[in-house]
């Protein structure tokens, strides 16, 4: 698999370090600007103007200074550029509609981010402030209209080197921080809200990107709480893998759960997810494609995992959304997902309406799948089919029925 320790040393020097090399000379306050923080005045041209001198400059801090309240319609950030939003501030997001222009944004249709990068090195967002969305407005239409066009929070595309820390994101119109097609990024020691049923509000995707770091992390949202992605369903291509990618020490509360996928037609490989707790989220480790979606999902380690009223602790499916009642084979094609090596070890799980659902396809069936030490109580028991899986120390207890069903296509050393 790789030293995953220096890999996250390496994201983490990288984004500590290089950043504050290229811009500590200059610093922007917003203020100076024109900005009034008062919370009913647009700010947008007076940050917009602090981000561009400093960047004129090669870099620099843009401050957004304590107790105020900046609202904004979207901004670009810039290469070497810090936005230090101070402790008891908040960047707001205008609720007006028409503020958001229209754009594309990975190859779709959608409406310009709050925050956004594009091609930019050396970004950091800190301060121990808040990012605020007031997505309310947008998850009313979507509620009615889930095709209604709603701009994601924070967007990260072909940018490099990254960090976010001692900030909180929330209440997105749509996803709150995705990372495109972009490579070492951090997010640490942050906190990532939206209420429970507010539609679509993922907390951070990472989107065909590679060495991903999300340590110390706190998400409650109203979907994924991490959803790692690499290409539309039905994409003609070509995509682009994500790949090394840790997430631990993180707590995840109401939400989707830890995701691969579903978007993921340009694979994902080289995960590490370790100490991560999951309290009443609906899904917990979650690994999803189907036919028109899939790619190379390998390497993808778990490890000291607990859960605890999480409705579907364990879901790895080459069907998504919904596993058919009968399952025929299919000719394979370049989005035949292929789902190997994948080990889940030291995972707890209580309090479930279900336990473990593991379907292949006929065509495709996940291979090199290890349950070690894995515990998991709830309503229904396990369900099993199109995969070799080799277990060590693999518990189920359900509330009523067999512990494990295993149905077609399965291997390896499940007793039967």
């Amino acid at each position: 698999m790789g030293n995953w320790r220096l890999i996250g040393g390496l994201s983490s020097i990288l984004c500590l370090g290089l950043p504050g090399m290229a811009y500590a000379a200059k610093t922007c306050d917003v203020h100076a600007y024109g900005a009034k923080g008062d919370g009913v005045t647009k700010d947008t041209a007076a940050i917009q103007s602090a981000i561009d001198d400093c960047a004129k400059a090669g870099g620099g801090i843009v401050l957004l200074g304590k107790s105020a309240a900046f609202l904004s319609a979207p901004l670009v950030l810039r290469s070497n550029i810090t936005l230090d939003i101070a402790k008891e501030t908040t960047l707001k997001g205008s609720t007006d509609h028409d503020d958001y222009p229209s754009v594309t944004e990975f190859r779709q249709p959608a409406r310009q981010a709050l925050l956004s990068s594009e091609g930019a090195d050396n970004i950091t967002i800190r301060g121990g402030g808040v990012i605020d969305g007031q997505g309310q407005s947008w998850w009313e239409h979507a509620r009615g209209n889930p095709d209604y066009l709603r701009p994601r929070l924070i967007v990260f595309s072909h940018t490099k080197h990254v960090l976010m820390e001692n900030i909180t994101a929330q209440n997105a119109a749509f996803w709150q921080i995705v990372a495109y097609y972009s490579n070492d990024l951090t997010f640490r020691n942050m906190t990532v809200l939206a209420p429970e049923h507010a539609p679509n509000t993922d907390g951070i995707d990472p989107f065909s990107s590679s060495h991903v770091l999300i340590e110390h992390v706190r998400i409650d949202t109203g979907d994924d709480n991490v959803a790692i992605k690499s290409g539309q369903p039905g994409s003609l291509g070509p995509d682009a893998p994500s790949h090394d990618i840790i997430v631990r020490n993180c707590v995840f509360q109401h939400g989707h759960g830890l995701s691969v996928g579903s978007e993921v037609a340009g694979g994902v490989q080289h995960l590490l997810a370790e100490h991560i707790s999951f309290t009443g989220t609906d899904n917990g480790i979650r690994v999803k494609s189907n036919r028109d979606r899939g790619a190379d999902i390998s390497d993808l380690v778990y490890r000291n995992i607990t859960m605890h009223d999480v409705k579907m602790p364990i879901l790895i499916t080459m069907f998504y959304p919904k596993i058919p009642d009968a399952i025929e084979p299919a000719p394979v094609t370049r989005l035949t997902p292929r789902f190997h090596d994948i080990s889940l070890t030291d995972v707890q799980a209580s309090g479930g309406a279900n336990t473990v659902v593991i379907v292949g396809l006929p065509e495709s069936p996940i291979t090199g799948l290890k349950l070690t030490h894995v515990t998991v109580s709830g309503q229904k028991g396990a369900s099993i089919q199109y995969a070799n899986v080799v277990v060590d120390g693999f518990t189920v207890h359900p509330d009523t029925g067999e512990a494990v069903h295993l149905g077609a296509g399965v291997t390896g050393n499940l007793p039967r």
